[in-house]
């Protein structure tokens, strides 16, 4: 049986979410933005998910948008942004080189149209410093944008203490938490300006998310100023059109909950099988990528030594199902951006592979089993 460690990837929906779902979808179908019984129970529904999720980040229901996940909130985030920049001439704009593709490409958007990016490589840490962001700031920045657990390696970056120093700026934090969100909850409270959150990573389904848009006390109550990036119906404060999918914001506020019930039962869970995972690998030579003081507990980034991360893939696909880089990009071959950008050894950042589970459904790892897998694809002296 393949073992299933790609949770960074996506999460298998929760049955107690899917009932959820199914529930939404069959017994009370109603459209949210009709005016009849059936849409009022909708819309209602769809208002205490939004005042939970909200409450999970610290922030208030009408600072909430619904989204189809993280990669759509980056992009109303980033882009929506761009008119005010131009408008006031502030077209500055810091990021990371780590960040995922669902940042880096409208940033290179934003770039085509004028904007300057500063992208900072974190080192062989994988943790953007918060001085370094800082040392950046001009009069004419507008925007950082800064992920909150990265996707391939797991570190954890400082966005809550970054979120403090910029409070006292007329610069914007945007954090795309959608790897951190339920995992690292705390972090998430402190005053960011927006966060992107994606259901699918904490058991919920494929296809939807939020956008946070925070308002700021320095600013007068003020939100970010964003301009939509999409037109037809006015519904999500005019941000997100389309008719909202009631089910699937169930389902993310019924996963949200769960994993904020059985949160500490996962973290220890999570970092039981992590111990499991190095001790079991102990005869084997590998590097692990990143800070390993400040990663979550469910995800390893690891480069065996003399073990090509392609042949890793190949020769033990029915032993454990695993990835190269992130989702959207595990299936080109060239050497993670991630670890490229941490100015790895090349073949380090060649071959990084990237284990993380949700510990349920990785009971059936044999890591003895995985450790001579490894050892076999090691050249013979």
């Amino acid at each position: 049986m393949v073992t299933y460690l790609d949770a960074a990837a996506t999460t298998r929906v929760d049955q107690r979410v899917a009932d959820v779902v199914l529930h939404w979808m069959t017994a009370e179908f109603g459209n949210a933005g009709s005016r009849h019984e059936y849409g009022l129970r909708a819309k209602r529904a769809v208002e205490r998910a939004r005042d939970y999720l909200a409450g999970t980040v610290g922030a208030e229901p009408d600072e909430l948008i619904f989204t189809s996940g993280a990669t759509e909130s980056n992009n109303i985030a980033l882009l929506g942004l761009a008119a005010y920049g131009e408008r006031t001439g502030r077209r500055h704009i810091i990021s990371s080189a780590i960040e995922h593709k669902a940042v880096l490409e409208p940033l290179e958007h934003l770039a085509r149209r004028g904007f300057e990016v500063d992208f900072l490589k974190p080192g062989p840490s994988g943790r953007v410093a918060v001085e370094a962001v800082l040392e950046r700031l001009r009069p004419d920045t507008l925007l950082v944008s800064l992920m909150h657990v990265n996707n391939e390696t797991g570190v954890i970056q400082p966005v809550a203490d970054l979120a403090r120093e910029l409070q006292s700026t007329p610069t914007y934090l945007h954090v795309d938490a959608a790897q951190g969100y339920s995992k690292v909850p705390a972090d998430l409270t402190a005053p960011i300006d927006m966060i992107s959150i994606s259901g699918h990573k904490i058991g919920a389904p494929k296809g939807v998310g939020a956008l946070v848009v925070r308002r700021r006390e320095s600013m007068d109550d003020e939100r970010p100023p964003l301009e939509p990036i999409m037109f037809g119906g006015g519904q999500e404060r005019g941000l997100r059109p389309g008719t909202l999918p009631v089910p699937l914001i169930m389902g993310l506020a019924e996963a949200a909950k769960i994993f904020e019930r059985e949160h500490a039962r996962w973290q220890a869970a999570a970092l039981e099988l992590r111990a499991k995972l190095l001790e079991g690998l102990t005869s084997e030579r590998f590097h692990l990528n990143g800070d390993q003081d400040h990663v979550v507990p469910h995800i390893l980034n690891i480069s065996f030594e003399d073990v090509d991360s392609e042949a890793f893939l190949v020769t033990l696909k029915e032993l454990v199902a695993v990835a190269t880089g992130s989702a959207c990009t595990s299936a080109s071959y060239t050497p993670s951006h991630v670890l490229t950008a941490m100015d790895l050894p090349e073949a380090v950042a060649r071959n990084g592979l990237r284990f993380s589970w949700y510990p349920e459904q990785a009971e059936t790892l044999d890591v003895t089993e995985l450790a001579n897998g490894v050892g076999k694809l090691r050249p013979r002296a």
